[in-house]
């Protein structure tokens, strides 16, 4: 590369002792070049001029380690050279190389002390070699000037240096903090799916399983109630098919959504109705009010009415069971009481945001995670996604009682956190 920026890169590459004897040599040939010619009216070359020459290149291979008092040594060569009398424009090479090195491997606050002395002391000598010469190197004023300049190169340097590996963390930063979100996304992912397919499957299956049963019984004595068992055994069927379908669907290809809707409240009647063909007498008592809800909550609300039913057939042994669903002020009160024998599971209450028009829960202090079945922390796990709570237990007289709160707003961590 030739152009200005590959020989930057490539003096970059250079190791550091390497990059400094370059340095020192070039530094060298200019400065003892303007050593060995002076006006022929002041100061010749002679042997001190060549030992201060000497000093200020051997102290510029320290510059790196102790870049201070480089600067130092340099600046009193280069004030030596003018209060010997050697008049020269480039003999002040060295000490503008070290003047650079202190800002440019330093701070502000020590460039701006560097650059204080620096310019008292060139406009001191100024003045001193003023006296004694006809053509003084230059003005005080200006000789004042000119060590700042090397300062404020370095100065600019190392703070785009800063700025540059500033920008840099950022970028990495900002890399771990995607990499983050995106395996957060996943996991919140994996869980809905997981959820999901426990939900349409285990629920599913399990009512199918009791259908089966029911028509099997009734197959020699009832036909009529065996074919509707079967019926409803192939209806079920269809419809875990259908969502299975479209939650595969989703897993295939990311950028398009399911176009099948999830279930919600008005899908209710149809659920319950597929228990109540179970052998179980369900009863549902909604009241309709389905406005401005999220499809998030009505999703909710329908699974969780789904495990609860799923658990009054699989564990509870009831003939009964009443479904009631009602909006309540800001919250949705979705409550599912069976009558079947006595649970050995502990009352339980979830903490979260209550409803405002709804009492506080009677059911007692929530028991260890061991006394809870899946199912049961599967329906904690949906309340809590959509910032909603849920308590369930025994009731008196027997029988068994969930009841949820979902809120008709979601909160903000709802909505980040993704469809529960």
């Amino acid at each position: 590369m030739t152009s200005f920026d590959g020989l930057v890169e490539r003096a970059r590459s250079l190791p550091p002792l390497t990059a400094d004897l370059l340095v020192v040599a070039v530094v060298g040939l200019f400065t003892a070049s303007d050593a060995a010619s002076n006006d022929p009216d002041y100061q010749q070359a002679d042997g001190l001029t060549w030992l201060l020459l000497a000093v200020s290149l051997t102290a510029l291979l320290w510059r790196r380690r102790w870049p201070v008092p480089v600067a130092i040594v340099t600046g009193a060569a280069c004030a030596g050279w003018a209060l010997h009398g050697h008049i020269g424009e480039l003999l002040n090479l060295p000490v503008i190389v070290a003047l650079y090195t202190v800002a440019v491997l330093g701070d502000r606050r020590r460039t701006l002390w560097t650059g204080l002395v620096a310019s008292l002391v060139s406009g001191a000598v100024a003045l001193r070699v003023g006296r004694d010469v006809a053509n003084p190197q230059g003005l005080p004023l200006l000789e004042m000037i000119w060590p700042l300049v090397p300062l404020l190169l370095g100065e600019v340097i190392r703070t785009r240096r800063q700025l540059m590996d500033e920008y840099a963390a950022r970028a990495v930063r900002a890399e771990e903090e995607r990499e983050r979100e995106a395996a957060r996304r996943v996991h919140e992912e994996r869980l809905r799916i997981a959820r999901e397919l426990h939900d349409i499957v285990a629920h599913t299956v399990t009512a199918m399983t009791v259908q089966a049963g029911v028509a099997l019984d009734a197959l020699d004595t009832r036909p009529e109630v065996s074919r509707r068992a079967m019926r409803q055994v192939r209806d079920s069927g269809k419809e875990a098919v259908g969502e299975l379908r479209a939650t595969v669907t989703v897993l295939r290809d990311h950028d398009s959504e399911s176009t099948a809707p999830a279930p919600g409240l008005a899908q209710l009647p149809e659920l319950v109705g597929r228990f109540t063909d179970s052998g179980v007498d369900a009863a549902l008592r909604h009241d309709g009010t389905a406005d401005g809800l999220s499809p998030m909550v009505e999703l909710a609300a329908y699974r969780i009415v789904q495990e609860a039913l799923t658990n009054v057939v699989k564990h509870s042994g009831a003939r009964h069971a009443a479904v009631s669903v009602a909006r309540h002020g800001d919250g949705l009160c979705v409550e599912i009481v069976d009558d079947g024998r006595a649970s050995r599971i502990e009352p339980s209450a979830q903490p979260g945001p209550p409803s405002r028009t709804e009492p506080p829960s009677q059911l007692g202090p929530p028991p260890p995670l061991a006394a809870e079945g899946f199912g049961l922390v599967g329906m904690r796990e949906r309340a809590a996604a959509v910032g909603g709570s849920i308590e369930y237990g025994p009731v008196s007289g027997g029988g068994f009682r969930v009841r949820a709160v979902l809120p008709v707003v979601l909160p903000a961590e709802a909505l980040r956190g993704g469809q529960p």
